[in-house]
């Protein structure tokens, strides 16, 4: 698929939207709206050591205006200009929880909804944990949520966990990292 062409239809504090003239990989052309987003990066923030029988992860419950109410979350958050996804991950940590992370791994990296939009989201898991004072934003409203990871597992199997990037963080440890019964990598 090739651009060719482009026009900035909207400038937002968070994203911009562009109509884009593309070729096809058929050869053929036409157009897509595309939400550009900077990126961002979110963070499990493990309280136990994973080797533990049933670590807990410290999950948030954060009111979201677009989910309709409260859902379950990690913490996570918007990259700033020419800031490292490892960086934001640790800024976001301390804003929403005020823990500060003496280990952080990067997991893997995530597109959110690559038929609109270029986001990306660098998914961490943190350890190592010391609490400080959170510095959350004027419009974050959320709860600390210390869980047992038995009870994320069943959170998730119930479906009460709906927020894709936590997800696909606490389902990636899980099949890759194997919370509560030691490191399996």
């Amino acid at each position: 698929m090739a651009l060719i062409g482009s026009e900035r239809k909207y400038t937002g504090r968070v994203i911009h939207l562009d109509v884009e003239t593309v070729r096809f990989p058929d050869g053929s052309t036409g157009q897509l709206e595309m939400i550009r987003h900077p990126g961002a990066a979110a963070v499990v923030p493990m309280l136990d050591d994973p080797a533990t029988p049933d670590p807990r992860v410290l999950l948030i419950r954060q009111f979201r205006h677009a989910a309709g109410g409260v859902i379950w979350e990690i913490p996570a958050g918007r990259l700033d200009p020419g800031e490292q996804p490892e960086q934001c991950a640790r800024r976001e940590l301390l804003e929403e929880t005020g823990m500060r992370a003496s280990r952080l791994e990067r997991l893997t990296t995530i597109f959110t909804t690559p038929g609109f939009t270029d986001e990306r989201i660098h998914l961490f898991v943190a350890g190592g944990l010391e609490e400080g004072q959170h510095q959350r934003e004027h419009d974050e409203f959320l709860e600390l949520c210390p869980t047992p990871w038995s009870e994320v597992l069943a959170l998730i199997e119930r479906g009460e966990i709906q927020d894709g990037k936590t997800l696909v963080s606490l389902l990636y440890l899980q099949a890759f990292r194997a919370p509560g019964r030691g490191q399996t990598r």
